[in-house]
């Protein structure tokens, strides 16, 4: 094993009650995070994407090789290109590819194959997986914890991008292989998700069962 450089590394020093009032406080702005699924087409400066986009790279991730690739999609054209790939796939999801199950579950959320949003908002991120290429990008180097750590790296982009006052949306067609023809992505990567970026219509709602959270006891248990 090679040896490694170190450097100093610190947090600010706060009181207990700075730390839980910080916590709650966050706490309490993301929990007004919902899926929209109603968007306007009113602008969104590039500059809170890229700083998205930066705060979603700092996630942990396997062996420093930070595993994702976020392709900013903005011109209609593509946009166009994406929704209809989208809706092609999703016409079939609904027409038999989803179980009965599924669909019964999917219900209370009012979705359908008709995916209008991919238009309307202004910006769509899609979010590679990167299998293959290091921290260098050469498309051999293998990466590790790739899924765990994309996973993470959106979670970040999506809190940060909610804190910048922006309606979010992640969809997931299945399967996602046009989008690394559209985008312009190696084979090596894998496509994860499309998260919409834009604000809410004025018209917009979300369902209620969306609101619906499990409590504390139900998602936490302590040994």
């Amino acid at each position: 094993m090679q040896p490694h450089d170190t450097l100093p590394y610190a947090l600010p020093h706060l009181t207990d009650q700075e730390r839980i009032t910080r916590a709650t406080e966050l706490r309490e702005r993301l929990a007004m995070r919902r899926s929209c699924r109603y968007f306007s087409d009113a602008p969104v400066p590039r500059e809170v994407i890229e700083q998205a986009i930066l705060a979603a790279g700092s996630a942990p991730n396997g062996a420093n090789h930070q595993p994702w690739h976020f392709a900013v999609v903005s011109s209609p054209e593509a946009k166009r290109a994406i929704r209809e790939a989208a809706e092609e796939e999703e016409r079939a999801f609904y027409a038999g590819k989803a179980s009965e199950e599924w669909l019964d579950a999917l219900g209370p959320l009012g979705t359908d194959a008709d995916k209008p949003f991919l238009e309307t908002a202004p910006w769509l991120i899609v979010v590679f997986a990167q299998r293959k290429g290091g921290i260098e990008e050469d498309g051999q180097t293998q990466n590790y914890y790739v899924n765990e750590s994309v996973g993470i790296a959106c979670g970040l982009l999506l809190a940060t991008l909610h804190e910048a006052g922006c309606a979010t949306l992640t969809h997931t067609p299945s399967p996602m292989g046009f989008l690394r023809s559209i985008c312009g992505r190696p084979e090596h990567e894998k496509p994860l998700m499309i998260v919409v970026v834009g604000q809410p219509a004025p018209d917009a709602t979300v369902p209620v069962h969306a609101v619906r959270k499990k409590p504390l006891e139900q998602i936490a248990s302590w040994l």
